[in-house]
Parts: structure tokens; sequence; C-alpha cells
């Protein structure tokens, strides 16, 4: 690794390396949170799932316990994610160590994106071990190297990355809140019937207007064994959505470098709504448009996106669009669907999968097409404006790598403009 700063190994630059491998907890369904290594994803910690009992943590963490400002990096499955601890009294789970800075001498949040940068993650992995499951030992990790400029400069460059990692978060956090309004208005409209229901009880539905509720019907009938409004249809999956399944092309039309088109695969990057753009394909086979969702048909099943671009598609991802061509309602709809999807996750050889047959077999419940056009237009504002966060999201991410990526002197009064 090239570096304007010296480069010292990470056991020369820590107070305290806390490491609980090989030891596994009593897990409880609360308590206080056990932080996983599944957990800790895009420099950040998920809402814990798994808690340990108030009365086991002494015991349990006898080998040293995490404070405000630490850094946990996962050590296998997956390895070299990296968050920072808040301060919240947590516990430490297996496949997690947490590394803490000498004092004075290493910032640990500018450890934190040292621990991200590429060059670090390439040496993890570089020194990782293992066939099935990857992962490093605590030796190999004492022995990688990572740049340690001074400590005013540790701190301005983690500030102006942090300012970022603020921003991108703020944007996630108001994605979320949109996408969630917009789930609300399909679950009413078409999951839970609220418009049909209050119509059949003579009564005008809750903030809509005459217009709007004159589209709906006012009672139910019975089809195929389910009450559903009447003039819908149930219709199964394959009927109602034009359905495109992936086919991976060979290997070798594969690259980073941004020849061909954006390439997404089974395991392929799901984020929030839109998958990250990693891998490109200069052979594509098959074909997802702008707007499309897609659908993770395997290793996970039922994961829900929407390509921005057009793209090529592998054997672990469909494209779909209902037939209307209303991109929401198919995102929407399938997002409403991910129950049944994944019951599927344990059929299959080797995993769970989505065939051709599933969508013969799942159903959904078909309003008239002006409804359908009516949630598009309904829902646009909020899925404009969720698009529009989701690009800034992705500049800023672009920004955050081309500064953690500097390799020559001349680029560090970039780094800290």
């Amino acid at each position: 690794m090239k570096s304007i700063w010296p480069l010292v190994p990470i056991e020369d630059c820590m107070d305290t390396i806390i490491d609980y491998r090989g030891k596994t907890p009593n897990k409880t369904s609360f308590g206080i949170p056990l932080i996983t290594a599944k957990i800790v994803k895009d420099g950040k910690i998920l809402t814990p799932n798994e808690f340990i009992d108030p009365n086991d943590y002494d015991e349990w963490m006898r080998r040293g316990l995490p404070e405000k400002g630490d850094i946990v990096l996962t050590t296998e499955a997956p390895l070299g994610e990296v968050a920072q601890l808040d301060g919240r009294k947590v516990a430490l789970a297996q496949r997690i160590i947490t590394l803490r800075g000498k004092k004075g001498y290493l910032f640990n949040t500018f450890l934190k994106y040292a621990l991200i940068f590429a060059p670090t993650q390439d040496a993890l992995h570089g020194r990782a071990s293992g066939t099935t499951v990857t992962g490093i030992k605590q030796s190999e990790l004492r022995k990688i190297v990572i740049p340690i400029p001074e400590y005013d400069v540790q701190k301005a460059i983690a500030h102006i990355l942090g300012t970022l990692d603020d921003k991108i978060e703020l944007n996630r956090r108001m994605n979320e809140t949109l996408e969630s309004i917009a789930r609300a208005i399909f679950k009413s409209w078409f999951i839970d019937f609220d418009p049909v229901r209050a119509k059949a009880e003579t009564r005008q539905p809750e903030g809509m207007d005459t217009a709007t509720a004159a589209l709906f019907p006012s009672e139910f009938e019975t089809v195929e064994g389910q009450k559903i409004p009447k003039g819908w249809k149930i219709k199964s999956l394959d009927k109602m959505f034009k359905i495109v399944m992936g086919q991976s092309p060979p290997s070798s039309t594969y690259n980073e470098i941004n020849e061909g088109v954006p390439f997404f695969q089974g395991k392929t990057d799901f984020g929030f709504r839109y998958p990250t753009v990693r891998v490109f394909c200069t052979a594509p086979t098959r074909f997802a448009n702008p707007g499309d969702t897609l659908l993770s048909l395997r290793a996970p099943v039922g994961d829900v996106n929407i390509s921005l671009v057009h793209s090529s598609i592998g054997r672990g991802i469909a494209a779909l669009r209902h037939e209307s061509s209303s991109r929401s309602f198919t995102y929407y709809a399938l997002k409403s669907l991910y129950h049944e999807f994944i019951q599927y996750d344990s059929n299959g050889t080797v995993f769970g999968c989505l065939t051709k047959d599933s969508f013969k077999s799942l159903s959904f419940i078909q309003p008239p097409n002006e409804l359908i056009n009516l949630f598009e237009k309904t829902v646009s504002s909020l899925d404009s404006k969720i698009e529009s966060n989701e690009n800034s999201i992705l500049l800023l991410s672009s920004i955050q790598y081309l500064r953690m990526n500097l390799k020559h002197p001349l680029e560090t009064k970039l780094f800290l403009l």
C-alpha cells in the first residue's frame, strides 16, 4: 500500500483489542443488545434482534467492556464490515473484534475510515483463511498496516467523511419515511380494501375525494373462495406481470471498469431501494428496463429493488413490470408478497429459489387498470423524491470513495477541502 503518511501495524496503534471469538453467549428475546456480525453493515450497526440476560453480562464480558467510540470489525461471515459504537450498553458476539486506538495517537473515527479504506480491505481479505467461510485471525489482523497522519489531520478527515455519512443517513431515513407513506396507501387500497369497506358501510373513505372514491366498488364478492372487491380479479403473477427471468452470460464478459451495461445477479448489492452497480457486462443476454422491479430469486429469496438503468440480469434475478406498465404498483405489490416469496427459501437441492412455476402458483388480487394508474399518479411525487435522494446518496458515496482512496501527495489538499 503506497501512502503519503506513515504506515503502522494495527497492533502498534491500539490501546485495546477485544476479541470474543470462540465463545457463544446464552441468548434471550430481550435484555442487553448483542452486536453480531450480521448486523454490522455499510459502516453502521443495524437494529439488534438478539440479546443477552443483564444478569449474564458481567460474566460474558470478562474479556473487556466496549466504550463509546470503539470500532467493531467483523472477522468472518462477512469479513471486513466496520462500524462505531455510540455509547449504548451492548454485548459483543462471536466474529466481532473491538478496536480502540491509542489516545492522542489514533483517533477512533479516523480508524473506522482507515479500516474501510480499500487497501486495508484488500489486506484483510489477503490475510484471510478458510475454504467455505473465510475469516481473519487476530494474529494476522495485528500485522495489517494503516496510514497514520498527524492527529489533527485525522480529526479533520474524520469530520469530513463523517459529515458525508450524516447526510447519507439523513437521506436514507427520509426515503424510509417516504416509502412507508406510499406503502401505507398501497396497503389501504389493495390489501385491506379500506375504501371498499367504507363504501360498503355507506361511509365516505377517509382522506379521499369523491372522484377517487367513485373508482372503488361499494361491495365484495367471493371469487375462488376469497372475498374480494366486486369486479376485481385474482391473477397469477405470470399473468399479471411481464416477467424476464435472468440468464448469466460467461463470467469472462464481466468487469468493474464500466465497460458494457450494468449487471445484476443473485447476491447482488441490493440496497434500500436501488441496487448498487458494481459489475458491468459486455455480452448481456437478458435485460431489465429502467423502472423495472428486480426480484431476487435465490440467496436470498424475495428481496425487491428497482433498476434505475437499462441493465443485464443474471439467473438469480427476475425483472417484472405490471401489464399496465405501472412502475410503482409493481414495486409495492411485490414488496407486499415478501412472506409468500420466502416460503420458497427452503425449496431446491442446495438452496431455495423462485422459478417460472412459482409465478404461476402465486397470485394477487388485481384492481382495474384505472385504479392502478391512479395509484401511480398518487405516489409519483413520493417515488420521485426517493429517487432524487438515492441519487444524492450515490454521489456522496462516490465522493467518500474517492477521498478514501487518495494515493498521491498532490491529492492531500483535495482530501481536506
